[in-house]
C-alpha cells in the first residue's frame, strides 16, 4: 500500500518530536518520561507492522464490495474528495465513539489511553487489536461508490491531521475550536478527570461531537489529568 501518505509522514512525525523534545528540555516543561516514550513508540511500530496486513485485507474486502455492489460511480474529482472527507470523518466519529462505549472495543482501544503524558509520542501508542475491528466501519464507503484506494488515502490524512493535535504545547485556537479537533478538544478527551470522560471523539472535526452531544470544552477550573480512571502502572509494550 504505497500510496497511504502515513509513511511518507513518519519522517515529519519524528522532527515534530524532536522539536518538541527540545521545547521540553529549555522550558522544562515536564511534557516527557524517558521510558513512557519508548513505550509508546513500541507500541506504535507493532501497531504499524500489524496494520499492513489487517488493512490489507479490508482492503480486498472494500474492493469486492466496489466492484460488485456499488450504488454510484464517484470519480476522484474535487467534490468527491469534499464528499469523502465528511464520510471519512463521520466513520471515524462514530469508530471513536464505540470503541469508549462499548466495553470489548474499549478493551482494544484503551491502551492508546493508558499514557498519564500527553505529547507527539502518545499519539504513536496505538492499539494492536483495535485494527481487526476498526476499518469495519468505513466497509460503507466503497457501497457507495468511493474508490478503495481514495477512502485509504483519506484515512491516511486523518491520521496525520490527528498526530499533532497530541500536544500541551499548543493552548486553545480561537474560532477554530468551534469546528476542528484541536489541542484543547483532543486533551480533553485523554483525560481521566469525570467530567471528560468520553467526549470529544471526532478526528479532523469536532462538529460530530456537538451534533451528537459529546462535546467538551478543555476548562480552566479543571486541569485534565492524563490517563486511565485505573492506571495499568507499566511501560511494557505489551
Amino acid at each position: 500500500m504505497g500510496f497511504e501518505p502515513i509513511y511518507y509522514a513518519i519522517p515529519f512525525f519524528v522532527l515534530l518530536i524532536a522539536i518538541e523534545l527540545f521545547v521540553n528540555y529549555k522550558e522544562n516543561k515536564g511534557w516527557y518520561d524517558t521510558k513512557d516514550s519508548i513505550a509508546s513508540i513500541a507500541m506504535g511500530i507493532g501497531s504499524l507492522v500489524i496494520n499492513f496486513g489487517v488493512k490489507f485485507v479490508y482492503l480486498l474486502l472494500y474492493v469486492w464490495i466496489y466492484e460488485n455492489y456499488r450504488l454510484f460511480n464517484l470519480e476522484p474529482v474535487w467534490w468527491v474528495w469534499v464528499l469523502l472527507f465528511f464520510a471519512d470523518d463521520f466513520s471515524f466519529y462514530w469508530h471513536h465513539r464505540l470503541s469508549h462505549e462499548i466495553r470489548i472495543l474499549w478493551a482494544a482501544h484503551e491502551n492508546h489511553h493508558s499514557s498519564m503524558h500527553y505529547n507527539l509520542a502518545t499519539a504513536l501508542r496505538q492499539s494492536w487489536t483495535e485494527l481487526f475491528y476498526k476499518y469495519a466501519f468505513w466497509l460503507w464507503l466503497p457501497l457507495i461508490g468511493f474508490p478503495p484506494w481514495m477512502i485509504v488515502v483519506q484515512m491516511s490524512f486523518s491520521l496525520i491531521y490527528q498526530y499533532w493535535v497530541h500536544t500541551e504545547g499548543i493552548r486553545r485556537l480561537g474560532f477554530l475550536e468551534w469546528i476542528f479537533s484541536t489541542p484543547s478538544a483532543h486533551r480533553v478527551h485523554h483525560a481521566s478527570n469525570v467530567i471528560y470522560l468520553d467526549r470529544n471523539h471526532g478526528g479532523i472535526l469536532i462538529i460530530w461531537d456537538r451534533l451528537f452531544g459529546t462535546y467538551q470544552k478543555e476548562l480552566d477550573e479543571e486541569p485534565v489529568k492524563y490517563g486511565l480512571t485505573k492506571n495499568v502502572e507499566s511501560y511494557n509494550p505489551w
